[in-house]
């Protein structure tokens, strides 16, 4: 499955940079948390202070039991902790939430 989110940075030049900066290796044992959820590729992309997450999944992976996962994981914890400080929600999101489900439009070719 491919899923697609979208979430904001702070508007600050500086908190964009120091993010990517962040991005540029992945810690090893987030990429471990990431993998054992099910995901078997995520990008990031940025435009401005907006972030564009893809995600592709194995058939059976779950946003619930991705988040339980991370509740029980305190390194996720504490680089969502951090990563949190350079975020900020989608006007339109619910209260809580951080990277908010984008709805496919349109697509070219169908899967």
């Amino acid at each position: 499955m491919r899923y697609c989110l979208a979430l904001d940075l702070k508007d600050d030049p500086a908190l964009i940079a120091e993010y990517e900066r962040q991005h540029e290796k992945a810690r090893p044992e987030i990429a471990d948390s990431i993998r054992s959820a099910g995901i078997n590729d995520m990008q990031i992309f940025r435009a401005g202070n907006r972030l564009f997450m893809i995600i592709e999944t194995d058939d059976d992976f779950s946003f619930e039991t991705k988040a339980a996962m991370d509740a029980a994981n305190p390194a996720v914890q504490e680089w969502e902790a951090f990563v949190s400080t350079f975020q900020q929600p989608l006007p339109f999101a619910k209260p809580g939430e951080k990277w908010v489900p984008m709805k496919q439009i349109f697509a070219l070719q169908e899967r």
